[in-house]
């Protein structure tokens, strides 16, 4: 099981995170739960544009480095054209897809790290991720994604 964080700034936010989601299905596996799409301002910078953000369970087959292949294909196909890197300021987008969790994997790869590395300090994840994996024990930290909400600030 994966979980996914999805997000959306620009343009028909719902019906991107709908196209999204339909794709993910397509492409990557069996949508099994998906949260309830939440209303959020811009992290980490200033738009005028806010977020619909949401998270779902997906149930795969395809290994981690191809499941963040096959997201990145959907981002691009969905007419996101380019993702950020970690010394440039976030953007507005179209369309954006994390990966949060796979299984009780943790992987630390240059281009990949599961758990994703800010998910426990961002409330438009944990929220929606709370809705569909609530009990969830996200490792290392050995709490459980309520709990981490809980602790959470706002954002």
């Amino acid at each position: 099981m994966v979980y996914l964080s999805l997000g959306a700034n620009l343009g028909d936010r719902e019906r991107q995170l709908r196209l999204a989601l339909a794709e993910i299905e397509r492409r990557i596996g069996h949508v099994v739960r998906q949260s309830g799409f939440l209303t959020t301002q811009p992290w980490g910078f200033s738009s005028r544009h806010p977020f619909l953000n949401a998270c779902a369970a997906v149930d795969t087959a395809l290994p981690p480095t191809r499941l963040l292949a096959a997201t990145q294909d959907i981002e691009r196909d969905l007419g996101r054209t380019s993702k950020r890197r970690p010394a440039d300021p976030y953007t507005d987008r179209l369309i954006d897809i994390d990966i949060l969790l796979y299984d009780d994997l943790q992987i630390d790869l240059p281009d990949l790290q599961i758990p994703h590395p800010r998910m426990t300090a961002r409330r438009f994840v944990l929220e929606p991720l709370a809705q569909i994996a609530p009990q969830f024990v996200v490792p290392p930290t050995g709490r459980t994604v309520s709990e981490l909400l809980a602790q959470c600030p706002a954002d």
